[in-house]
């Protein structure tokens, strides 16, 4: 037992050793109890009825169980106007801190939309920037769970300079560590930059959405009633604008989606790729791949049928899958490790280039070489698309995006053509000249500048149009011209294609061709960056 003196010569009470500690404890706990409450019962129970997930439930889902370590719970603002010295809520409207995925580092925020609508103000922006400042020094990835209603009007410049402060991070993190943004409620006017810079967006259907200026703007500004969903929703992005990568029906299903993802993607960049053990037979022949490529070289197939038949048992996660969609892009493994996937889709626009999968396809390209993963592409283009809408909209610039990419990456690439690989595509769709690695081709691969049609047309267009029998005259040439160069035969000749590979064969041959190529070493010239055509 202890005394303790009142100071006054009384003896005062007498009490238990630890019970001063006991009494600070369940402070402790009270207030961590009032921070995890956020903004209350009734706003919890508001975001229950719009279907949403509070904070630090999307935190858990997130997370390996139990793994979640929380900092800053008590931060709180600093503000003293507009009412705000009255209003304090620990936290401050974000939840940060770090735990693991698979039993990998993460570092996170979650932005709290019972507090403040999840209002950016200069404390709730420190706290995101420490959490990012933490990711890059420890090299692990950084993932936000946005849910806000913007910058905190009654803080003025000082949130929007908070914003400032996450958007430099962004891009100074670019390329470092893997940056992925979940969109789970609105984002709106700034706050849509900061996902914007990230690699990985992804969108819940019917409850988030992005965009700078809202409905009601718009409606002032161009006359346009447009509702919230059309402007900005999941499927708008995911489609159209090509700003999200994945759309998915609810909160569960993204978080899913974002553990998933982790998966495939490496720690930082200068960490490899992750491994796991390959069950699937490096050897495995797949006879299916016999029989894809139709008779007939204008009747499209689905490469996607291609892709998994050759990866890991056949697990292909897609990225951008309804933006673009003449080219495919995703992640797979090979034998255990982690490749990005780039192919043309001859099932959409004969798989054309044009200006949006040529941005799809660049953006996916660089965050692969940025962290060390190899680039695996399938080959099936007939060209860049014509016409007036896509010289006006820039397809030399996009188009020279995507050659950008290829030129620039120096991580292993393989490229195996399968069917058509004509004119300038052929050069852009890593080919040998631009520092492809090993370049195969099935027997069905067509190189040439052109089709034979297009061709016979314009080397022979004064002999046909003065022979008797036209269509005879072009037929015979076609068929000429065919034998001649739409076979993968002349480009081999020249050692532009490594191989001639039977179809069944491709998934060995992709992967000695990866193991071969484990330890390569490449680089660009010194510079400070390159100037990509954006």
């Amino acid at each position: 037992m202890t005394r303790s003196s009142r100071g006054d010569g009384d003896e005062g009470t007498v009490k238990p050793i630890g019970s001063a500690m006991q009494d600070k404890s369940k402070l402790l706990e009270q207030k961590r109890e009032e921070a995890r409450l956020g903004g209350g019962v009734q706003r919890i129970a508001s975001q229950h009825d719009k279907g949403k997930l509070t904070a630090r439930e999307r935190v858990e889902l997130l997370l390996d169980t139990g793994t979640f370590r929380e900092l800053d719970m008590f931060v709180t603002h600093r503000a003293t106007e507009f009412g705000l010295d009255r209003q304090h809520y620990a936290g401050d409207g974000v939840v940060t801190g770090y735990g693991y995925i698979h039993e990998r580092l993460v570092y996170l925020f979650a932005q709290d939309f019972t507090v403040f609508g999840g209002s950016l103000s200069e404390a709730h922006g420190q706290k995101i920037a420490k959490m990012m400042d933490m990711a890059m020094k420890n090299g692990a990835p950084i993932i936000g769970l946005n849910d806000s209603g913007g910058a905190r009007v009654q803080e003025g410049v000082v949130s929007l300079g908070a914003y400032a402060d996450i958007f430099l991070r962004n891009t100074l993190a670019s390329g470092v560590v893997p940056q992925i943004s979940v969109i789970m409620g609105p984002s709106a006017g700034g706050a849509v930059y900061s996902p914007a810079i990230t690699d990985f967006v992804m969108m819940v259907r019917k409850s988030s959405y992005m965009f700078v200026t809202g409905p009601k703007v718009v409606k002032t500004v161009t006359h346009e009633n447009v509702t919230s969903e059309e402007l900005g929703g999941a499927d708008t992005h995911s489609s159209r604008s090509g700003v999200s990568h994945f759309a998915l029906d609810s909160e569960v299903e993204a978080l899913e989606q974002v553990r998933r993802l982790v998966t495939f993607i490496p720690q930082n960049n200068m960490s490899s790729t992750p491994r796991r053990q390959a069950a699937d037979p490096v050897n495995r022949q797949e006879e299916s791949l016999k029989r894809v490529i139709p008779d007939n070289p204008n009747q499209p197939y689905e490469m996607k049928e291609v892709i998994t038949a050759v990866v890991d048992d056949r697990d292909f996660m897609e990225v951008h899958s309804d933006f673009a969609t003449n080219i495919i892009v995703g992640f797979a493994r090979m034998n255990g490790g982690s490749v990005g996937v780039i192919a043309n889709q001859p099932a959409q626009l004969a798989g054309v280039l044009d200006c949006d999968s040529s941005r799809k396809g660049a953006r996916f390209i660089r965050f692969c070489d940025a962290f060390n993963i190899p680039l695996l592409t399938f080959v099936d283009v007939p060209g860049f698309l014509p016409g007036t809408d896509q010289e006006w909209g820039g397809i030399i610039g996009h188009g020279a995006k995507l050659l950008y990419a290829y030129c620039e990456a120096t991580v292993p690439k393989v490229t195996v053509i399968t069917r058509k690989a004509y004119g300038g595509a052929y050069d852009v769709m890593s080919s040998k000249h631009i520092r492809g690695d090993i370049n195969l081709a099935w027997p069905t691969a067509e190189i040439a500048v052109m089709g034979p049609k297009g061709a016979v047309e314009i080397i022979f267009r004064r002999e046909i149009a003065a022979a008797s029998d036209p269509e005879q005259v072009e037929a015979e040439h076609i068929k000429q011209y065919t034998d001649h160069f739409a076979n993968p035969y002349r480009a081999a000749e020249r050692g532009y294609i490594d191989d001639i590979i039977e179809p069944e064969t491709t998934r060995e041959n992709v992967i000695h061709a990866l193991r071969m190529l484990e330890n390569k070493a490449d680089t660009n010239p010194p510079k400070k960056h390159g100037n990509i055509p954006l």
